[in-house]
């Protein structure tokens, strides 16, 4: 049996990454930018940093904002119409993963006009073609999308989320510059970074992972435990170090697949329209608990990798545990709730229960699960 890693072509880390992008544009005779970025970037300013670079180049582009923080099909749709109307050939994503997300849609769909039908890009789609050239700036350090093979994508009619997994859909370049994410609010830096967490925990433990990405994985850990409350505070060290670490995460997971806290995380975001890294990271300790049982020793390298001091002297009761609490704890420190009583209600978990249980990322949960199990797990944190 192979593996396969699927990466980026090319990808700049640093301050002030964000000048790279004039000579790729030029370099590979790109002509005009269709710029996916949210209002809020646009209004704030943050999106004008990556502008400025395309017109001090003498580089034209058009701007495209129709998107929401869960990006929806219609969101996609008039994506789609208005890249047709652009006279663009390539497209710029800046922002999280909403804008990451709806960029891939559009290029995948201009490339596959096929697949035209949003709805059938779900799971792993058949497209043919790679698509229109992506260049990804993230605006958070989270998601990991510049650098993953996956998007997900809102039916608001149907109440979920699909996820649609494409190696066509991979940016062609990553653009990583900390300064892009130094407007980040606390909040925001906060569960993004936690969902940055949660990819690398479940990417390590889950069915897929093999030698590769978990170097990945627990270098991410590692990263990220020792950098996200300075990112929180908007520390120098702490955005460079969590810009970092969001990426390697992403450099394992896309090839490897998550887990059930990424399913249940999906119904929370299309039924209560949740933050996808808040709800992670108050699913997280609750499902680690639950699938210690499926996860052998990799509990102690995640400890250790959290900077928990003698797990080797522990127990395997006790490592995991110490592995569940320093989660616990990081989480605490940067503020995200500790369950979900203000989210869910109890007449919906049983349509959350099924919705997770069908998503893309259940089947590569260590632990084999249930619907029944899933809606036990939402319950506890009620």
């Amino acid at each position: 049996m192979s593996s396969r890693i699927v990466l980026n072509e090319t990808s700049y880390h640093g301050a002030g990454a964000v000048s790279e992008i004039a000579a790729e544009v030029k370099t590979r005779g790109f002509k005009k930018a269709f710029v996916c970025s949210d209002p809020d970037l646009v209004k704030f300013g943050v999106t004008a940093k990556v502008l400025a670079v395309l017109d001090g180049a003498g580089l034209p582009y058009e701007v495209y904002s129709n998107i929401k923080p869960n990006p929806t099909i219609e969101n996609v749709q008039t994506g789609v119409a208005a890249f047709k109307a652009s006279g663009a050939d390539y497209l710029i994503a800046i922002g999280g993963g909403s804008s990451m997300d709806t960029a891939k849609a559009v290029g995948i769909i201009i490339a596959n006009p096929e697949f035209e039908d949003v709805r059938s890009l779900e799971g792993v789609a058949p497209t043919k073609n790679p698509s229109v050239p992506i260049i990804a700036v993230p605006t958070t350090a989270g998601t990991a999308a510049e650098v993953t093979i996956n998007y997900v994508i809102t039916d608001v009619e149907k109440k979920r989320k699909f996820v649609c997994v494409d190696t066509h859909d991979i940016p062609v370049i990553a653009v990583i510059d900390p300064d892009m994410m130094s407007s980040m609010p606390k909040g925001l830096t906060a569960s993004t970074g936690m969902d940055a967490l949660t990819h690398a925990i479940e990417g390590y433990i889950t069915k897929g992972a093999w030698e590769m990405t978990d170097m990945f994985h627990i270098k991410a850990i590692e990263l990220i435990a020792k950098h996200l409350r300075g990112a929180v505070e908007n520390t120098k060290e702490g955005r460079e170090g969590m810009a970092l670490g969001q990426y390697v995460a992403g450099m394992g997971f896309s090839n490897v697949g998550l887990g059930i806290v990424h399913s249940m995380a999906h119904s929370l975001g299309a039924v209560y329209d949740t933050p996808h890294g808040v709800a992670n990271a108050i699913l997280l300790p609750t499902i680690m608990e639950y699938n210690a049982p499926a996860t052998g020793e990799k509990y102690r390298e995640i400890a250790r990798a959290m900077g928990v001091q003698g797990v080797d002297d522990m127990t395997q009761e006790e490592y995991r545990k110490a592995a569940v609490e320093a989660v616990k704890k990081l989480s605490q420190d940067v503020g995200i709730p500790a369950d979900l009583k203000a989210i869910v209600k109890e007449e919906d978990v049983p349509f959350l229960s099924e919705s997770a249980f069908a998503d893309a990322c259940c089947p590569g949960n260590p632990r084999d699960t249930s619907a029944e199990e899933i809606a036990a797990l939402y319950r506890s944190l009620m």
